[in-house]
Formats: C-alpha cells, sequence, structure tokens
C-alpha cells in the first residue's frame, strides 16, 4: 500500500482549504453527486477506532467479493499531487470544487487510484476500471481500498 508522503498530505491540506473556500462561494449542485450501486458497495464499509487510535475499516461480505477482481467506478479525479496528468489519485463521488466538510453526509466515499499509465486531469466525471485491492491500514494514513492498474474508459 502507497503512502501519502508528508509532502502530499500539505498539498491534501491545502487543496482542501482551497476547496472549502471555492464550495462556499457556489451553492452546493446535488445533481453533482454520481450514483451507483458501485458506489454503494464503496460506501459499505464501517470504520472503527481501536485501541491504538487508528482508524480501521470493516469488510462485509458486499465489498469483499469484489477483492482482486475488475472493478469500475464513475467518479471525479481529485488529485494527490499537481499536475495536468495524473498516475495516482483520488476518486471521488464528488466533484473537487464540492465541499466535502458541509451538508449532511460529510466526507465522501474515496478511492485511491493507481493508473496503468497516466489520464489527463479533468473537472468532468471519468470512469476507470482497474482491480479492487482491500487492505486493513489506518485509513488517517493510508487508503484502504484500491483500484490498481487502472485505465479509463469512455463514457457514453
Amino acid at each position: 500500500m502507497t503512502l501519502i508522503s508528508m509532502k502530499n498530505r500539505l498539498f491534501l491540506i491545502l487543496l482542501f482549504f482551497t476547496t472549502t473556500a471555492f464550495a462556499q462561494k457556489r451553492a452546493h449542485n446535488p445533481n453533482d453527486v454520481i450514483r451507483s450501486m458501485n458506489w454503494d458497495v464503496i460506501g459499505s464499509v464501517n470504520f472503527e477506532l481501536n485501541k491504538q487510535n487508528k482508524i480501521l475499516p470493516v469488510y462485509g461480505e458486499m465489498i469483499k467479493r469484489f477483492e482482486d477482481r475488475e472493478f469500475s467506478l464513475k467518479g471525479y479525479i481529485i488529485p494527490i499531487k499537481a499536475g495536468l496528468k495524473q498516475q495516482q489519485f483520488l476518486l471521488s463521488p464528488l466533484p473537487i470544487n464540492q465541499c466535502f466538510f458541509c451538508g449532511q453526509n460529510g466526507v465522501p466515499a474515496m478511492i485511491l487510484v493507481n493508473m496503468a499509465s497516466p489520464v489527463a486531469y479533468t473537472t468532468n466525471p471519468v470512469l476507470i476500471e482497474g482491480i479492487l485491492k482491500l487492505e486493513v491500514v489506518d485509513a488517517a494514513t493510508a487508503a484502504p481500498i484500491t483500484l490498481n492498474k487502472a485505465t479509463a474508459l469512455k463514457t457514453k
């Protein structure tokens, strides 16, 4: 599992503060949220705080049946590094310009995507397919759900 470096964490923190400031100027558009059965599968993961103050995922049967298999998700690219081309990024059902910390549902489900080859950054939704990996890691420091060897599919 790739850990997010301190430099990338700083970038994410700045990105979220910038996003929050921008989102306050723009009303939340509920039509931007991508809903699908596959996002429901990702959202089925629960998290628990253990005695060492680690936030660990609890995987149910719903998501376990997709582990190590091809899995596709349509979502928005949330970069973890600056650049016009992205090879590793977070995928979210909400666009980056939406405020993740306001509204009724808090932070949306996000997964780490490791592309087979870089994809151009866009603010439009992308359809990604890769091998779904589940790991029991501290969700505060690493992504427990990953799409590996991912490719971008054409959307209709």
